[in-house]
């Protein structure tokens, strides 16, 4: 198993009280294999990638338990030094906002020839022509020339790809995805997807998809995580949660992706709105927001059980 995430609690301290926005997590991701985390914003699923890379700002936030075990070594005791030599170069990320994660003071080559030079000790002039490589691999048109470009000559699109080009220019791996088509139109979030899938093939990374667009999860993934609240409430293959889900909240969720068809149907929506992490409900944290919630729900909080070989934190099935 590659990484392999165990009982990972992740707090932050605010003056209105103590927040566990990761409560429990665990999940895995094999080799070659593309894993999507899945929820609404505020589940927990950007803390628990930044989780992985140990990019937790301290304070506020602090990782308060768990184990995240990278190739059999767990990362969270790891030094400040020994961390650097695994950032961009085992483990990368493509961060959320493509138009504000590159420098704007610094070109193209020489954002993309730091981490070359850091982590393979290339010379600059190895790392150049490295970089050209890198942008001809993403499908950037006349990389020579783009290559001595700012971030602001380019497009989202672009950057994108730039973004992707930086993070696997040390062949990571692991490539952790936080959102990578948001704010890029349906024509280049394709290419993107279909990108990443590319490269997967030819570099045998593993992917960690981070999105909350359920029709990229049906794209790209082989398993799927559903977060609601800091917790699991499902796991289970990409076809086993399209074809039955078993969590009131990822058939909500499901629901939710709009249909076309000839009939003009009002959009689903789920009733309701993430509750507040410091007055969460005193059972499952869905409770009350699900359509088929009993009494119990409203005081007990679920565990997560095993419902023929898939995960579920759900008294439905209990």
């Amino acid at each position: 198993m590659l990484l392999e995430v165990k009982n990972l609690k992740v707090q932050f301290k605010t003056k209105a009280g103590d927040v566990n926005a990761v409560n429990g997590v665990d999940f895995e991701v094999d080799k070659g294999e593309v894993v999507a985390l899945v929820g609404e914003s505020g589940s927990g699923k950007s803390v628990t990638s930044l989780s992985v890379m140990r990019l937790i700002p301290n304070p506020p936030g602090k990782i308060v338990g768990g184990e995240i075990l990278f190739n059999g070594e767990d990362l969270l005791k790891k030094g400040k030094r020994e961390m650097q030599d695994i950032r961009g170069n085992k483990i990368s990320m493509i961060f959320q906002e493509p138009m504000t994660s590159l420098n704007p003071v610094f070109t193209i080559e020489r954002q993309i020839c730091e981490t070359l030079i850091r982590h393979k000790n290339m010379s600059k002039k190895e790392a150049a022509k490295e970089a050209i490589r890198m942008l001809e691999l993403v499908g950037m048109p006349s990389p020579e020339k783009r290559v001595k470009d700012y971030p602001h000559q380019m497009s989202g699109g672009m950057r994108q790809r730039i973004m992707i080009a930086m993070a696997l220019a040390c062949r990571p791996e692991l490539l952790i995805a936080d959102e990578p088509t948001t704010a890029l139109d349906v024509t280049i979030q394709a290419q993107i997807l279909d990108l990443m899938l590319k490269l997967r093939e030819k570099m045998g990374t593993s992917i960690l998809m981070i999105t909350h667009d359920l029709g990229v999860v049906a794209e790209i993934a082989d398993k799927v995580v559903v977060m609601y609240c800091g917790q699991i409430v499902e796991k289970a293959t990409v076809d086993e949660i399209f074809e039955k889900p078993l969590h009131p909240y990822t058939e909500a969720l499901l629901k939710s992706i709009p249909k076309i068809n000839d009939e003009k149907e009002k959009l689903f929506m789920i009733d309701g709105m993430v509750p507040n992490p410091l007055d969460l409900p005193k059972g499952c944290p869905f409770s009350t927001r699900c359509t088929k919630c009993i009494d119990r729900c409203k005081k007990e909080k679920p565990e997560l059980i095993d419902v023929d070989g898939r995960k579920v934190r759900c008294f439905l099935y209990s």
